[in-house]
């Protein structure tokens, strides 16, 4: 038998009818492309795996009976792969207009990247830029704790981690391509161990892609192969969404960062839910916000938390 061309590979997390869906998707709008289907399923306790066995019992199916997290996941599930080329695909997500078969065909016309992204868009079809990042700076880091990424994300100044201004119409080279619609030569995915498993949740797709571009890959994204990324599914709590992201942040810094930048690193995340709760406790107070001090009683709980997220994930 021979080997599928792309592997695509689904954590899924308490996301039933969302994960079916997009499965539905994967396979209304990939036809000319040879492809294997891997789910793995984290200890849902929604029913998802049952669904997903019901409604597809031809797929690849693992129910992990713990939560292993987002990059042990796609590490455990891609051991099982068979194709030349690996698309980690979010369960949160919905394939349009062929875009496997596209951002299969784009890597195929620019294979030196190595890693090839494509453009999300929101439920209701308005551009949801996540779809990639340019790597964390000391700059872009201080952007977003006094706030200028939030004031000016149109500006490619003052936003240089969304690539503020680019509206994601062009073919461009970039840092990170995000994990919710990632492919990758399988062989690279191999020389680079897979997600580091340090990071939970969050971080694991900067960290690869810029290991991968310390080995010479260009990662590179197309907008012609579009998806529909809805986001944030999995993870409700504010509190302890904030805190895996920071801690994802802080574990980046610590991998990628030069000493000297580090120090200044550390002062600024340090620095960051403080800012953020005298913001917020200002708007609340001026404007009678009652929103703005929920979001400031939040920021004290991650200020509260701040040791957790400050280590970093251990090593």
């Amino acid at each position: 038998m021979t080997n599928p061309e792309v592997s695509i590979i689904i954590i899924s997390y308490n996301t039933r009818d969302l994960t079916l869906d997009c499965i539905r998707s994967v396979f209304e709008q990939t036809r000319a492309v040879s492809f294997e289907l891997i789910v793995l399923d984290n200890a849902s306790n929604d029913g998802s795996a049952a669904a997903i066995a019901d409604e597809f019992p031809d797929i690849h199916l693992i129910a992990s009976q713990d939560n292993v997290g987002f990059a042990n996941g796609n590490n455990l599930a891609i051991e099982q792969a068979m194709g030349d080329f690996v698309l980690l695909l979010n369960p949160d997500t919905v394939v349009l207009d062929h875009a496997i078969e596209r951002i299969v065909e784009f890597a195929k016309s620019n294979p030196d990247a190595g890693v090839w992204g494509g453009r999300t868009l929101f439920g209701d079809r308005s551009l949801n830029p996540t779809s990639c990042w340019h790597r964390m700076t000391v700059w872009s880091l201080f952007c977003y704790v006094t706030g200028l990424s939030g004031i000016f994300p149109s500006s490619a100044l003052f936003n240089t981690e969304g690539y503020g201004g680019w509206p994601r119409n062009t073919e461009r080279e970039v840092d990170i391509v995000t994990g919710c619609f990632l492919l990758i030569k399988r062989d690279l995915w191999n020389d680079l161990g897979g997600f580091d498993r340090r990071f939970f949740m969050y971080g694991e797709d900067a960290d690869l892609c810029l290991r991968a571009k310390n080995k010479g890959a260009r990662p590179i994204m197309t907008p012609t192969a579009t998806i529909v990324h809805y986001g944030g599914q999995s993870e409700k709590v504010v509190a302890d969404k904030m805190i895996r992201l920071l801690t994802a942040k802080v574990t980046l810094m610590q991998q990628h960062w030069s000493p000297v930048a580090k120090i200044f690193g550390y002062i600024l995340f340090y620095s960051l839910p403080l800012s953020k709760i005298l913001t917020h406790w200002l708007y609340s107070t001026l404007l009678r916000r009652k929103d703005r001090k929920t979001n400031a009683d939040t920021w004290k709980e991650i200020w509260s938390r701040r040791k957790i997220w400050l280590a970093g994930f251990e090593s």
